[in-house]
Formats: C-alpha cells, structure tokens, sequence
C-alpha cells in the first residue's frame, strides 16, 4: 500500500508544476482579486481567492471525471458555456467602467466605501472561475497529462487538493500586495484608470471567448 502511495508522487507532482504556470499567469481571477483587495480590504480579496479555490475543487473534481470526453460528445455545450462566460467577463467589465468616482478624504475611507458583503467577493470570484471554460478545458488537460486515464479516489483527492491549495495560496499572495497600505494609496490616486484597465481587460477576455467559438 505505501509503495502505491509513493507512485502517486510522480502524478501529483507533475499536476502542481502545470497547476502552477496555469495559476500564476494573470487572467480574470487575478484582476477579481487584485481589484476587490485595491478598492475593499484584504479580507474581501482572501474571500475572493476563497472562492476561487472553491471553484478549483469543483473544476478539478470534473477534470477527474473526464470533463473533456463530456464536452467533446456535447460541443453545443461547451459553445453555450464560452458565450455565458464571455458574456459575464463582459459584464464586469462594463460595471467598473460605468463606476463612479468616490470623494473620499483618507485612504481609509476608500477602503470602506465600497459596500460590499465578503460574500458577495466570495461569490465573485468563485462565479469568475466556474463561468471561465478555459479553466475547464485546462484542468481537463493537465489531469490527461499528468494523470492516469482513472485516477484512484485518493489520487483525485490528492489532486484536487494540490489544486485548489496552490490557488488558495497564490490569490491570498496577490490579494495581501494589492491590500497593502502602499499598493492602496496608489489605487485611491488612479482608480479611475485602474478600473479601467481592469474593466478592458475583463472586456478582452470575454470578447475573446465569444469570437473564438
């Protein structure tokens, strides 16, 4: 049973590396959480890496399960869940265009303007991860790399595991730099074109998604 074990050693170690360069490379649920610790609180960015990480275990659950094979018996599918997604990065995108500037004297009060819920930033970034199909696509390619055709239960819970902890941690990174006292006085004086460097590249994605159908 221990030798079994140390043969998932290779599996799951392989799974963090492509995990890794797959979660650091900045898509929306980087700018999710960047902009939610910039303009919130870091608590509110740690929430929306939460959900992210939620979102992973789901994500990595279908991969074990040969999401792939689904969507390839079922491109209707996959086609109705690129526009969906496309159009709810498109949506945020526009809400932080269309945000108004605020008048607050102190960073402080920037911080607390925005009145949102942490778990309204929960489900921002978990409805971020789980309406993006390149997630889907990318999961279900790392576990036909990296894993056997049938990963055992424990294997596929290791792995998911492995997973949503790398993205858990990484997001908490970035929210924790963007919280920071230096990083926030910096989003107080340009939030304006923050936003909306955010909201185009919130823009970009989804457009991209539907174009490339």
């Amino acid at each position: 049973m221990e030798l079994q074990h140390l043969m998932y050693a290779g599996p799951l170690l392989s799974l963090a590396l492509l995990w890794t360069v797959a979660v650091v490379t900045p898509g929306p649920n980087f700018f999710t959480t960047a902009q939610l610790a910039a303009s919130c609180s870091r608590r509110h960015g740690v929430f929306a890496a939460l959900g992210v990480a939620t979102g992973t275990v789901l994500w990595g659950l279908a991969g074990g399960l040969g999401i792939k094979s689904l969507f390839a018996a079922a491109p209707t599918l996959y086609l109705t869940f690129k526009i969906v997604g496309g159009c709810y990065l498109i949506y945020l995108g526009l809400k932080l265009f269309k945000r108004q500037p605020v008048t607050a004297s102190s960073d402080s009060d920037l911080l607390n303007e925005p009145k949102r819920t942490l778990f309204s930033a929960w489900r921002l970034g978990f409805l971020g991860n789980m309406t993006n199909p390149k997630s889907a696509l990318f999961v279900a390619t790392i576990f036909a790399t990296a894993m056997p055709a049938s990963p055992p239960p424990l294997l596929l819970a290791l792995a998911v595991m492995t997973m949503s902890t790398l993205s858990f941690c990484w997001y908490c990174s970035v929210a924790t730099l963007f919280a920071s006292s230096r990083v926030a006085g910096v989003y107080s004086r340009s939030r304006k074109w923050l936003d909306r460097f955010a909201g185009s590249c919130y823009v970009l994605f989804g457009g991209h998604l539907l174009a490339n159908r």
